[in-house]
């Protein structure tokens, strides 16, 4: 477990998944999702420490802005990951399960995954929130739809993009500031991809982690959304 999260690995993965945007000869078998699915109480407790885990980085970060409004959209990061958890929780809870039970399991690997990639500043500490969470939302919200259908629809706006425009605003605001963000942001953001994706493999059936050619229409996936997201802030993915 440990060794998921060391720099090599992490480095080997992100390799893995980036080189899905070249086009291959052959076909790719597109795996169905409810091959790659977790069971529904791990899916419920690693999304909801994951959830309560960014509110609470987020939360710190804010402190470090260097604008007012900087710290509003901070606080709009850390909210919106708090009413993610609290919406995930009540649906624990309605199945009879305690959420603590849940997310235990969970708790050290998210917190060594947050520990580095918190970011030296809040300059990185916004780019990890919006990158990080923007990947592990599309990943939880297409895992969502091999789920039940009834949990489907109590969860089903739970992982949108609500905070994502004002983020874009504000990160924006500040590059045009100082060009010079830009370049450091864009080399912190392509180092986010291998932890982020360390979590996102971490979040997939035990049996379907090593397969990775079948795997990478899930990847390829992503890393379509996360480009897209670098592309509003005009940074490089």
């Amino acid at each position: 477990m440990v060794s998921w999260w060391n720099r090599k690995r992490a480095g080997q993965l992100a390799a893995t998944w980036l080189a899905s945007r070249n086009p291959r000869s052959g076909t790719v078998e597109r795996l169905q999702l409810d091959n790659v699915s977790p069971e529904l109480d791990v899916y419920l407790g690693q999304a909801a420490y994951l959830q309560l885990s960014l509110y609470e980085t987020m939360g710190r970060a804010g402190a470090g802005a260097p604008t007012l409004s900087g710290r509003l959209v901070t606080g709009v990061l850390a909210t919106t990951a708090l009413e993610r958890h609290r919406a995930i929780v009540a649906e624990i809870e309605r199945g009879g399960k305690e959420p603590a039970d849940l997310m235990a399991p969970h708790r050290d690997a998210i917190d060594r995954f947050l520990e580095r990639t918190s970011g030296a500043d809040w300059y990185e500490s916004m780019l990890t929130g919006y990158v990080t969470a923007g990947i592990l939302n599309d990943l939880f919200a297409n895992l969502l739809r091999s789920l039940p259908i009834d949990v489907r629809q109590r969860l089903r706006t739970v992982f949108d993009t609500r905070e994502e425009p004002a983020v874009v605003e504000e990160l924006t605001a500040r590059i045009d500031e100082d060009p010079v963000v830009a370049s450091r942001l864009a080399m912190w953001g392509r180092r986010l991809v291998g932890d982020t994706l360390l979590v996102a493999r971490s979040a997939l059936a035990s049996h379907a982690r090593e397969d990775q050619e079948r795997l990478e229409p899930v990847w390829t996936e992503l890393i379509a959304a996360h480009t897209r997201r670098m592309d509003a802030l005009g940074l490089t993915a």
